[in-house]
């Protein structure tokens, strides 16, 4: 194995290593380097870019995001949205005053249109019903968090129950109440896609509640998400990130001595894949619960603490994936924003089993229209659940022509020109990432997320915070957010700094 190094070769000090450079870790490194006793440091990163999850690239003749979308809830209690207003990263709409009291409650936008696999247009007075009855059940949903015991284990199950008993008083023919049920499928097939997960079932509903919706209303970046990750990374000292170095395996709880550490004895020693390896006194890990889950039994050496494990293997992690398509035309109207498609022959409460390979585009939500870009008209199309993984095994054109036959369906029109380009998100083949973000699974609760955020050792007699746990799936109330991560990473970064400081006193002045 070759060594590899520290931020600054003079003098000692505590070596801290960041193990992934998304949101969690460019915020924990940025905290870092600011304090004085923070000599050495480095932030790995596998891959060749920084952002991790928060993902821009430029196509289409604009920027589209390929991973995290919105700041969700857009105010001054969200991080991210201080940090991007302080960077000039958002428009004056996205700062005014208005757009920071609008309290959405967690609900996407209902849409400009929606349209059936009849190929007719659904009635927007029948979505918007629809769209109120699905609201007030999902925030019913929340309110189970206090409770003595929660009526059932999980949202699916609670969503399927009080939907069965809303339809028993519907009086409407039945083709409108199978076209009413079809609708809600799509809400929930959108639940899906907020939560990460492939159904509402293994979503546990005691703790749903605890999620804490910020005000605001969901804004994106004009120049792309990734412009936030960048001046983060750009305000760190030039020999801080490493690229191109995936972690292999942290050994950890021992006594490590390097050739070139001058007699210095490390806790922790980071290796890498490519065989250089990091002794560290510090390590703040940011991977993603994807990543962890998948290596588990070989990333910690010794194995970590059964209970922590357990909660890693417990926490739920899933895709949402985006698909963009280019035209040459709109078809839409110019004042479309979001584009539904409800398949008629579905409801949340059965399940058909189809084939994957037929079934996969019923779990597409339907569209957002993307502001125009130089002279594209971009279509970005949301997808979760294992029909997401599916899509991701798919060549771009399989991709391109399925959806070309589902929107030559429902418009109606099979004479509507096919798309001209498809650009996708394939979260779940990442393999630093294996998926999208995390929520809290039947089975867990927020007492899990709060395990999986706890420092090793957990005994206070070994040497204190070798391993730190940050990341968006260690945070109790603002999982699957940037601004979860964000704090995370912050978090670890202030309980690593408190500890330097301690013991700077204990040790007392230098003459």
């Amino acid at each position: 194995m070759e060594p590899g190094g520290g931020q600054g070769a003079a003098g000692r000090g505590p070596r801290v290593v960041v193990v992934g450079g998304g949101i969690a870790g460019l915020g924990a490194a940025q905290r870092l380097c600011r304090h004085p006793a923070v000599r050495h440091l480095r932030v790995l990163e596998a891959t060749a870019r920084a952002g991790g999850r928060i993902r821009s690239e430029r196509s289409f003749g604009g920027v589209v995001e390929v991973g995290a979308h919105w700041i969700h809830g857009p105010s001054q209690g969200n991080p991210v949205f201080r940090l991007a207003a302080q960077y000039g990263l958002l428009g004056d709409k996205e700062l005014s005053e208005e757009n920071q009291r609008i309290d959405t409650g967690g609900h996407v936008a209902l849409p400009s249109v929606s349209y059936a696999t009849s190929g007719e247009s659904v009635s927007l007075g029948l979505v918007v019903e629809m769209g109120h009855l699905y609201y007030s059940l999902i925030d019913r949903s929340r309110e189970f968090l206090r409770a003595a015991e929660a009526p059932v284990p999980s949202v699916g199950e609670f969503l399927r129950k009080e939907i069965r008993r809303h339809v028993a008083g519907w009086t409407e023919d039945e083709e409108t109440q199978k076209l009413k049920l079809a609708i809600l499928k799509n809400f929930l097939n959108i639940e899906c896609c907020v939560s990460g997960t492939h159904s509402m079932d293994l979503v546990a509903l005691a703790p749903f509640g605890e999620y804490t919706v910020l005000p605001g209303l969901d804004c994106t970046f004009p120049g792309g998400y990734q412009g936030l990750t960048d001046r983060i990374m750009a305000s760190l000292p030039p020999d801080v990130m490493v690229f191109e170095k995936p972690v292999k395996t942290i050994h950890w709880n021992s006594n490590f001595q390097v050739a070139e550490s001058h007699g210095e004895r490390f806790t922790v020693l980071v290796e890498c894949e490519d065989g250089h390896y990091f002794p560290a006194h510090h390590v703040i890990l940011t991977v993603p619960l994807g990543f962890l889950k998948e290596h588990l039994d070989t990333f910690f050496r010794p194995p970590l603490p059964a209970e922590k494990a357990e909660a890693i293997r417990k926490m739920g992690f899933g895709t949402n994936n985006k698909i963009f398509l280019e035209f040459e035309e709109p078809f839409w109207e110019p004042d479309c924003e979001h584009i539904q498609v409800v398949w008629e022959d579905t409801s949340p409460l059965e399940d058909t089993a189809a084939p994957m390979q037929d079934a996969w585009v019923k779990k597409l939500i339907g569209f957002l229209v993307l502001p125009s870009f130089e002279s594209a008209h971009v279509l970005c199309g949301f997808i979760a659940g294992l029909e997401s993984e599916f899509m991701e095994t798919l060549s771009d054109e399989e991709v391109l022509q399925a959806l070309t036959r589902v929107l030559r369906r429902v418009t109606g029109n099979p004479q509507l020109p096919a798309p001209k380009s498809v650009l996708r998100s394939r979260w779940h083949s990442a393999p630093y990432s294996r998926g999208s973000y995390s929520y809290v699974a039947v089975g867990t609760s927020g007492d899990d997320i709060d395990l999986l955020a706890q420092p090793l050792p957990a005994d206070p007699e070994k040497a204190p915070l070798q391993i730190l746990f940050a990341g968006e799936a260690t945070h109790r109330t603002f999982y699957s957010t940037t601004h979860g991560a964000l704090l995370s990473g912050w978090r670890e970064a202030d309980r690593l700094i408190e500890l330097l400081d301690s013991e700077a006193q204990l040790q007392g002045p230098r003459l």
